[in-house]
């Protein structure tokens, strides 16, 4: 038999018979390689570094489990150990169809070549099954062919990815990121896991830090799944105990040492002690018999961290909370407790917050820094508010108007009154007369063109048309483009986001960093019309083809349905924003001795003369 023939029959043979006898995290202590450019400390895989991660993985390759979700921190491992290394044993031991999901096409092409490749071409069992280098191998960055298989990235955004090819494995992978639809064709998981249906030994693997209740999609798979939380024992007392933020023991002025307290004997212990003991750790299930198998774990679990940069984290995220921007304490929780954040209900009154004005002693607050203005045009008039802005974004409601006029032409007198009010100079108690920093102008409506010719003309002074992003979680600031008739920058917002950061100051009820202050004098325009007007809406959850999301919504769509003051300071807010100026506390000591060397430096270059 020529030796061509004999070596056919040879690799069918190895894609036929049954797979061996070995665990994921066996083959992986075994065979898996991580390469110098994506890893730490390349080398020999180990598992017993991160030994949470033994569980999660076994479970992937057990025949008798169809379905795995991961609802975890982001620093535990989880692309290594949850998605490449079952990729490996797939592709090594048990060939079998495979797809690799990631939210979008630019992030699969981006796995695909600085996660995938270099395993592939680092691990020898997996080089010698799958030749990149060579031109007739028929692979690709989406594609790659083996002996009994193939492996398929798709991103969930690519409806064309995810319906092609029929698949034993199915590897899902930051879904709390995926779109709830692949352009028109639904739901990107349920379309992939239809290409399932043909294997009796199929596999699902579903993974993602979770993001906002009751709109978490790794939420939902957790909640019916068997729940399981990892528990690590007590280096006293040896009780099993899920690792819990409360219980973490730090002084923020030295975190040079973070220990933390047993939840059964109190004994408090070090980090080191604690994670001396993560080796006898494992995962607790609440209903071990469901079929789905799910697991939980949090950053304190982590081998490949230290709590001293989690708990870094959440003073910083901490900090910025008491200043009315909770937006980094969403992300903490989410990346390092593995939890989702839980947004408060809509508790803003108009009336509580009418009661909260005061007389300024001046026009101006001593403590501003600068002022902005937000715009919102109507078809018949524009309305208008200035901001001032002091330390650490506390804020000071200084003027709310209203100019009537048609605007439909740049040429007619309401534009020019518009010039003239945002051009007219504040009072300070000191007598200082201050301008508007910027001012952010709404182009949304049926006046776009006339605001883009009024902003271009107004470079200089920094008036800027603004309009709202479709994108309810969108940036607050993006990039400005010029692409629009008149060649004026424009900046989108993501307005929703904006709308949720004022909320969350508005909230604020002790005067300091991010807290709302208005005037009580008469015509300033804070009246009763003023405060409803910016606690009209509230964040409500809808669903779009299943998926929920949360959008803001007016709260009375009868009477008081009028939302521009609102609107106007989510704008001013955007201004202070974009010039990005630094908002602290004059140190008067510093400019006082700046002011002195000054003098000196002018007196020895004048010889004495000033």
């Amino acid at each position: 038999m020529k030796k061509n023939t004999v070596d056919m029959f040879t690799r069918i043979f190895k894609v036929l018979q049954p797979p061996p006898e070995m665990t994921l995290s066996q083959w992986a202590d075994k065979f898996r390689r991580l390469s110098a450019g994506s890893s730490a400390e390349p080398g020999r895989w180990k598992t017993a570094k991160a030994p949470y991660q033994k569980e999660i993985m076994d479970a992937i390759t057990d025949i008798t489990i169809k379905k795995v979700v991961i609802m975890s921190a982001a620093q535990v491992g989880k692309t290594d150990a949850m998605v490449l290394n079952p990729i490996g044993y797939y592709v090594h031991y048990d060939p079998s169809p495979i797809m690799v999901i990631q939210p979008t096409i630019d992030m699969a092409e981006k796995f695909s070549k600085e996660k995938l490749s270099p395993m592939l071409r680092d691990t020898p069992v997996l080089a010698d099954r799958i030749n990149e280098k060579s031109r007739n191998s028929g692979n690709t960055i989406m594609q790659k062919i083996f002996p009994g298989g193939f492996i398929t990235i798709a991103g969930a955004n690519s409806p064309t990815g995810l319906r092609s090819h029929t698949i034993r494995i199915l590897l899902a992978d930051e879904i709390d990121a995926y779109p709830a639809s692949a352009g028109k064709e639904g739901d990107p998981l349920l379309l992939a896991s239809k290409r399932q249906t043909t294997f009796w030994n199929k596999k699902q693997v579903d993974i993602s830090t979770p993001t906002v209740k009751g709109a978490s999609r790794i939420e939902v798979e957790y909640e019916n799944s068997s729940r399981g939380e990892w528990n690590a024992p007590c280096p006293c007392c040896g009780e099993l105990q899920p690792l819990v933020w409360s219980n973490v023991v730090f002084d923020k002025n030295d975190l040079s040492e973070i220990r933390y307290a047993c939840s059964k004997c109190g004994v408090i212990s070090s980090e080191a002690e604690w994670k001396e003991h993560f080796i006898d750790g494992t995962f607790v299930h609440e209903d071990p018999d469901n079929p789905v198998r799910g697991f939980h774990l949090n950053t304190l679990a982590s081998t490949l961290t230290t709590w001293q940069e989690v708990v870094e984290k959440f003073l910083t995220a901490n900090d910025q909370m008491k200043k009315g921007n909770v937006e980094l304490m969403k992300v903490w929780t989410n990346t390092e407790m593995g939890q989702t954040w839980e947004e408060d209900g809509e508790t803003i009154e108009d009336d509580e917050l009418m009661k909260r004005r005061e007389k300024y002693k001046c026009e101006v607050p001593e403590e501003v820094l600068y002022l902005t203005a937000g715009v919102d045009t109507q078809d018949d008039r524009f309305e208008i508010e200035v901001v001032g802005w002091g330390p650490e974004y506390e804020s000071w409601g200084i003027r709310y108007a209203a100019i009537y006029g048609d605007n439909s032409d740049i040429n007619n007198q309401v534009w020019q009154d518009l010039d003239t009010f945002l051009l007219q100079t504040f009072e300070k108690p000191d007598g200082t007369k201050m301008k508007l920093s910027c001012v952010c102008i709404d182009s949304g409506g049926h006046r776009t063109n006339q605001v883009y010719k009024f902003c271009k003309a107004r470079f200089n002074r920094r008036v800027f048309a603004i309009k709202g992003s479709n994108d309810s979680a969108a940036a607050y600031i993006q990039k400005p483009s010029k692409s629009n008739r008149e060649g004026a920058y424009l900046f989108t917002l993501g307005v929703d986001t904006g709308k949720s950061l004022l909320m969350d100051r508005l909230k604020l009820e002790e005067e300091g960093p991010g807290f709302c202050h208005f005037p009580k004098e008469e015509g300033k325009g804070y009246d009763e019309k003023y405060f409803k007007g910016l606690t009209s809406e509230k964040k409500v959850m809808r669903y779009k083809m299943g998926r929920p999301y949360f959008a803001w919504e007016l709260k009375d769509k009868g009477e008081h349905k009028r939302n521009e003051a609102l609107d106007c300071r989510n704008y001013a807010t955007a201004a202070i924003e974009i010039i990005n100026v630094p908002l602290k506390k004059p140190d008067k000591k510093k400019e006082a001795t700046a002011a002195k060397k000054i003098v000196k430096r002018g007196r020895r270059r004048s010889g004495g003369i000033l």
